[in-house]
């Protein structure tokens, strides 16, 4: 039994030698024959709620299904500013005025005279389809799979379980069907209400459908949207169509690059109706079916969901120019080549980011992006404080990109509040001594690990109407130093406490240190370095600050009555245009009187008069000048204080190539490429396995056994009694 014991280990600690020298790393989560495969390797924490273009706007959903939906325009991928350029259009739409009349008016016609704005679209006419089993056909007119019995769906449970799949070409009529579906009651479309006070026609459909969809779900069956018609969507042939909608609004343009007007099949619509693919969960919100680069092949959201190359996708080429210093940066080595560059995306469900990040160093994710554990080891600050990659990051090639993100995070003052509130000049002078007093530098420093740069104004780098250096400073908060903005000091913000009535933040009626409320939803652990920093913000100049917390729903409330004096919010632009900044403070947007996106519910009548005139203006000289005068008045006015604009920070290896933060389009895996020989090579240089532990084991277990061995080979040899 010893012996056979002895045999058996040496035997286990050989084997494991042999096979750690061959083949693929041991730690390798993927199957070896991926190796060399075209491949890209990422993440999701959860899995996305919607998939249908009509549905799905937040960031997790968009990631999938702008790969898989292509409306009729994009973002182009290395041009900045950000601009938008064709997609499924063959070139961008050209836009005609009406009167009320329906007379065609001048390009340059005052808006007050223009009723309508008509967008004319001309699509490509080589779009088509994915494979799916919504296509495949019996007949001229009839689908094999539309009218499925329980007996026909025996052994189905996933949509690739269909034995058949077709496809066929996109038609102008499939961007009808869909605009139409944003006003159906089933789908919850989040711009149903924003769409059906734009374009012509809509609120009717979707008040008709309503009604017709309540009739037909007593019924059961189908509500097809084709006999239903919409005034403001005009189809004149198979490859072109116009879309009607009220006023003048130039930013409907930026709409048009959405997946909320990518075309949709009716075919699809009717085959995911079907109450039996419902009850087996085949439905478009987990299987969508577009014309874009790729296809969604596997959805298992406790595990993976897999991306792969469209075969029916029309020609698209990497673009030959962008900015001047693309070239250099290696962005343009794929000029000319068909896209996509890759045949498959995997998202692998990843909940933890130390898992990920020690994966990421291992070559397993090909990108990662930053998160407060792993910081330290990735980022170090040179001494005039920029981020730079550590050395070891920097001896795996991995590649830093940093992005100004189009967003602004800042404190915003209730302008209803009878302290804080109101154009007099006594509140105007506290909201600007705060601003001045709330280090938001420091700030970016300590909570934000240098992710940021101060806001200076409302609009973030990238949209149109910012300045860069002196000209884009906020002068009542800063001076121009040497050639960069340097906060003014404290003295002026007691200056202007003073005026405000205010001497050394005291309340003349109490004779106590002025009392101002923070209303917040933040109560964890976490949050409390953050709210007592801005407690000794205000202290600086003797004001103090009581904290107002509050569960989110009764949050929202006080938002939503006008309640709160002072809150923490946000933004993230929907499109890169100034418009869709300046609209937060305009008066009409108010969210206390009005229910819109204006929380600080601030009303200045010059203000909104310039922004009326500024909003459907072109990007020329004239718009610039009027951004301007706007900035200077909301600066003056503080109802906001200027937070911060977030700067992302991501993390690629020297595989992972072609990448440029584009922080407006969302269909940017076409243009990425992977080598997948340089990957792996290098993760089987980071995942060498190490012998001498083995080796080392090999000998303890040798030296541990041998006394035993040698025992019973003497008792062996010993003559028998």
């Amino acid at each position: 039994m010893v012996l056979k014991g002895f045999r058996s280990g040496v035997t286990f600690w050989i084997v494991a030698v042999m096979l750690d020298g061959c083949g693929s790393p041991p730690n390798n989560p993927y199957p070896a024959a991926e190796a060399l495969k075209n491949i890209l390797y990422t993440s999701f924490e959860e899995r996305p709620k919607h998939l249908d273009p009509a549905r799905a706007y937040s960031a997790n959903e968009l990631e999938i299904i702008a790969q898989v939906y292509e409306p009729p325009l994009q973002y182009a991928y290395l041009q900045r500013p950000y601009q938008l350029e064709p997609l499924a259009a063959l070139q961008l739409p050209t836009v005609t005025y009406l009167d009320h009349n329906g007379e065609v008016l001048a390009d340059n016609a005052l808006e007050a005279t223009i009723a309508y704005s008509v967008y004319d679209i001309d699509l490509r006419q080589d779009l088509a389809y994915q494979p799916h089993p919504a296509f495949v056909q019996t007949g001229e007119a009839a689908y094999r799979f539309h009218d499925l019995s329980a007996k026909d769906l025996e052994g189905i449970e996933r949509l690739q379980d269909f034995d058949a799949v077709a496809s066929r070409p996109v038609t102008a009529d499939d961007y009808l069907y869909q605009i139409k579906r944003l006003a159906h009651p089933e789908v919850h479309s989040p711009v149903a209400e924003m769409m059906a006070d734009l374009i012509v026609g809509l609120r009717p459909l979707g008040e008709r459908l309503a009604l017709d969809f309540e009739a037909r779900r007593k019924q059961g069956g189908w509500l097809d949207l084709r006999p239903y018609p919409l005034e403001g969507v005009e189809v004149l042939n198979e490859h072109h169509f116009k879309i009607k909608i009220k006023g003048k609004y130039p930013q409907f343009r930026f709409w048009l690059a959405m997946p909320f007007f990518a075309p949709m099949p009716f075919e699809a619509d009717a085959f995911y109706a079907q109450p039996r693919l419902k009850a087996k969960n085949i439905t478009l919100d987990w299987y969508p079916v577009g014309s874009g680069p790729f296809q969604l092949t596997e959805n298992n959201p406790n595990r993976r969901m897999v991306l792969e190359r469209n075969p029916h996708y029309h020609e698209e080429l990497y673009p030959s120019a962008g900015e001047p210093s693309d070239q250099a940066l290696g962005l343009l080595k794929d000029r000319g080549q068909r896209l996509p560059l890759m045949d498959q995306v995997i998202f692998v469900l990843e909940k933890e980011t130390i898992p990920y990040w020690s994966k990421f160093l291992q070559g397993y994710y090909d990108a990662s992006g930053l998160a407060s554990d792993n910081f330290d080891q990735a980022i170090q600050f040179s001494g005039v404080g920029q981020a730079e990659l550590t050395e070891d990051l920097l001896l795996k090639g991995i590649h830093l990109d940093t992005a100004v993100t189009a967003s602004i995070l800042y404190l915003g003052f209730n302008m209803q509040d009878p302290v804080v509130g109101g154009l007099d000049p006594g509140p105007t002078r506290l909201r600007q001594a705060i601003s001045l007093a709330i280090d938001e530098e420091e700030f970016i420093a300590i909570f934000m690990n240098g992710r940021g740069v101060p806001a200076q104004g409302m609009l973030p780098p990238g949209i149109f109407g910012y300045l860069e250096g002196e000209a884009g400073m906020n002068p009542l908060v800063y001076d121009w130093v040497m050639g960069s903005p340097k906060r003014k000091p404290l003295l002026e913000a007691e200056r202007l406490l003073k005026e405000a009535g205010y001497p050394h933040g005291i309340d003349p009626k109490t004779q106590q240190p002025l009392v101002l409320y923070l209303d917040t939803t933040m109560s964890g652990a976490d949050d409390k370095p953050l709210l007592n920093w801005y407690r000794k913000q205000l202290a600086k100049i003797g004001l103090q600050l009581v904290l107002r917390t509050t569960d989110y729903n009764q949050f929202q409330q006080k938002m939503a009555n006008g309640n709160a004096q002072l809150f923490r919010w946000g933004w993230n632009a929907d499109y890169p245009d100034p418009e869709n900044f300046f609209f937060l403070l305009y008066g009409e947007n108010a969210k206390a009187s009005k229910g819109g996106e204006n929380a600080a519910n601030y009303r200045n009548p010059e203000f909104d008069r310039w922004f009326l005139a500024m909003r459907s203006m072109d990007d020329d000289e004239k718009r610039l000048e009027i951004i301007q005068k706007m900035q200077a008045i909301v600066r003056h006015d503080a109802p906001w204080v200027f937070g911060v604009h977030p700067k992302s920070f991501s993390l690629r290896h020297a595989w992972y190539q072609n990448y440029k933060p584009n922080l407006m389009a969302n269909n940017g895996l076409k243009y990425l490429r992977i080598d997948a020989a340089l990957r792996a090579e290098r993760r089987a240089e980071w995942n060498r396995p190490i012998y001498w532990p083995l080796a080392l084991g090999l000998v303890l277990f040798i030296a541990l056994l041998w006394p035993a061995f040698w025992a019973y080979r003497l008792r062996m040899r010993s003559p028998a009694r």
